[in-house]
């Protein structure tokens, strides 16, 4: 990599992005809401949960948050 040691440090201790920072809170009421669900409920079910607690986050981006978490309802059972 030709990336200078200024430019690294520059990057590396940039303040975190609006977006960053959206997606963690967003990732921490995800694994409130499925942890309270006794880790049961899928994306749909936990999306609504948000929603109705006034957490303005789409279906697709819970999906997304689930994946990365590693985390899966058991629906069906």
């Amino acid at each position: 990599m030709n990336v200078s040691r200024s430019e690294y440090y520059k990057w590396r201790d940039r303040p975190e992005s609006e977006r960053e920072r959206q997606h963690k809170e967003w990732t921490e009421q995800v694994k409130e809401v499925f942890d309270d669900s006794r880790q049961l409920y899928g994306s749909p079910k936990v999306t609504q949960k948000l929603q109705q607690k006034g957490v303005s986050v789409s279906e697709r981006t819970v999906t997304r948050i689930m994946k990365r978490m590693d985390r899966a309802g058991q629906g069906g059972l």
